[in-house]
């Protein structure tokens, strides 16, 4: 299969995970579920995409130095083996974030630019979401004391 063809599919089932987590509140467990799922199924193709990468000569360039990871990603495979990396990454957040606020009440229409931001700029739709939960979370009115 070609890496054109690899990159295809593997950004196809992440949107699905993607679309499948803003439609969470219709069925929010069995959405993360499948979400996770996705993830799982695209951290296995990253991990067999680098295993092949690293039997075939490595990815080539020097990872401790920008200019050896420049010339690293100037070779398509390794914007796949890296592309993989960040798609499995970023949905596993956004399935995360998704979980952890239904359990805080954050509201989910508060979650669809979290997701957007997840999904185009990963560590920004962290920052969105801990933002908007600290803002959103339904505090619980304090216990009555006798």
């Amino acid at each position: 299969m070609s890496l054109d063809t690899l990159f295809n599919i593997a950004n196809t089932v992440a949107l699905v995970g993607w679309i499948i987590l803003a439609l969470a509140p219709l069925r929010r467990q069995l959405a993360i579920a499948a979400a996770r799922c996705i993830a799982v199924g695209l951290s296995v193709t990253y991990t067999v995409l680098l295993v092949q990468a690293v039997a075939s000569g490595g990815l080539g360039g020097d990872l401790t130095t920008l200019s050896g990871l420049t010339q690293g990603f100037s070779q398509p495979k390794a914007v796949l083996v890296g592309w993989v990396h960040y798609l499995a990454f970023d949905l596993w957040v956004g399935s995360w974030a998704i979980e952890d606020a239904g359990k805080r009440g954050v509201p989910h229409w508060a979650m669809l630019p979290v997701l957007f931001l997840t999904l185009m700029a990963g560590p920004v739709g962290l920052l969105a979401y801990l933002g908007a939960r600290a803002a959103l979370v339904r505090r619980q009115p304090p216990a009555l004391t006798s």
